[in-house]
C-alpha cells in the first residue's frame, strides 16, 4: 500500500506518518515538496508517487488571518482537496480528507450530527466546507473526518499556548460559553489508522476496499467542555506533573474577547456514526488531555 500523506510536520500529519507506517509505505510531504495553494504542484507529486492512498492532513488552520486573506484559506482548504480528490480518480486511488466543526453555526443545542446542514459563519469553516464539497464532489472513494478543538505536543495549539502562559502570567481572562471537544492529534491518528486497517489489509496491493463506507464522520473526543474548563483541566493536569504554578482563570463571554472571525458557540460532535460503522468508540476529552500530558 502507497500512501501519500500532506502535512507530514503538522499536529495531526506528525502522528500519522506513525500510525499509518502499520498499514503501507507511508511518503509524507510538507509545503516545499507539494504546494498545496499550486493545482499543478499537487498534480505532479501525486502524479509521481502514484499512491493507493492520499491522506490530506494539510490545512490552513489561520482562523482569524483568513478574514483579511481568503484567497490563500480557499486555495488550500477548498480547492486543493478538490485536486487530489480528482487526481485519486484518475489513478484509482482512494482519499481521506480532515474538516472541522466550525462547518457548523453553533446555534444547535445538541450534538452535530453528520446529517446536519452545515452554515459556517467564518471564512475558515466555509473554506474547510468548500474542500469536503469538492472531495465528494470527485466520485472517488473518501472518508471526511470532522474533529474539533484539536491539540498535541507539537506545533501551536491551545495546550501549548496556556502552557507557555502559566508561566509568565497570574491571571488569565478565557471564554466560557464557546463549547466543543477537545481532541488529541494523536487519538485522531490511531484511530484513522484502525479504520484504514478494517479497509486496507485485504487489499494491500491496491486501493482501500472503502466505498462501501465512505461519507462524512465526526472524529473528536467524547464528551464536551468550554474554553475556560479546558485550560483549568490542563492546569489541574500538568501542575502536579511539571511543578509549574496554576494561574487564576477568570471566565469571560466570547462578546468580551472580540476577534477578526466570529466563532460558533457550540459545535459538539456526535461520533455514533463512527462507533456504529466500525465499532470505534473515543475516549473521553479528559482522559485524552491526561494522557498527552503524560
Amino acid at each position: 500500500m502507497r500512501i501519500l500523506l500532506t502535512g507530514k510536520n503538522g499536529q495531526v500529519g506528525w502522528e500519522l506518518m506513525r500510525s499509518l507506517a502499520t498499514i503501507g509505505h507511508v511518503a509524507g510531504l510538507d509545503r516545499s515538496m507539494m504546494d498545496l495553494s499550486d493545482p499543478d504542484s499537487i498534480r505532479s507529486a501525486i502524479r509521481d508517487l502514484k499512491p493507493n492512498l492520499i491522506v490530506n492532513a494539510a490545512a490552513y488552520t489561520a482562523v482569524d488571518k483568513a478574514e483579511s486573506e481568503p484567497e490563500p484559506a480557499f486555495a488550500v482548504n477548498g480547492a486543493a482537496p478538490g485536486v487530489m480528490a480528482e487526481e485519486a480518480k484518475r489513478i484509482d486511488a482512494a482519499i481521506i480528507h480532515y474538516s472541522t466543526d466550525y462547518v457548523f453555526d453553533g446555534t444547535k443545542k445538541a450534538p452535530y450530527t453528520e446529517e446536519d446542514t452545515p452554515n459556517p459563519v467564518n471564512v475558515y469553516g466555509r473554506s474547510k466546507l468548500a474542500g469536503e464539497q469538492a472531495v465528494q464532489a470527485a466520485d472517488v472513494p473518501y472518508y471526511i473526518f470532522r474533529t474539533s478543538w484539536v491539540y498535541g505536543a507539537r506545533g501551536n495549539n491551545f495546550l501549548g499556548t496556556m502552557l507557555k502562559l502559566a508561566k509568565e502570567r497570574d491571571e488569565l481572562r478565557i471564554v466560557k460559553d464557546q463549547i466543543s471537544a477537545p481532541t488529541w492529534s494523536r487519538t485522531i491518528a490511531e484511530i484513522t489508522a484502525q479504520i484504514l486497517a478494517r479497509s486496507c489489509l485485504p487489499h494491500l496491493s491496491g486501493p482501500p476496499n472503502i466505498m462501501e463506507t465512505s461519507g462524512i464522520y465526526n472524529l473528536c473526543a467524547a464528551g464536551s467542555t468550554s474554553w475556560d474548563a479546558f485550560a483549568r483541566a490542563i492546569f489541574n493536569i500538568a501542575g502536579p506533573l511539571q511543578g509549574d504554578k496554576q494561574p487564576r482563570i477568570t471566565p469571560i463571554a466570547t462578546s468580551e474577547y472580540p476577534t477578526s472571525a466570529r466563532r460558533p458557540l457550540h459545535t459538539h460532535l456526535s461520533t455514533e456514526k463512527l462507533e456504529k460503522v466500525f465499532g470505534l468508540t473515543c475516549p473521553d476529552w479528559c482522559d485524552m488531555l491526561t494522557l498527552c500530558l503524560e
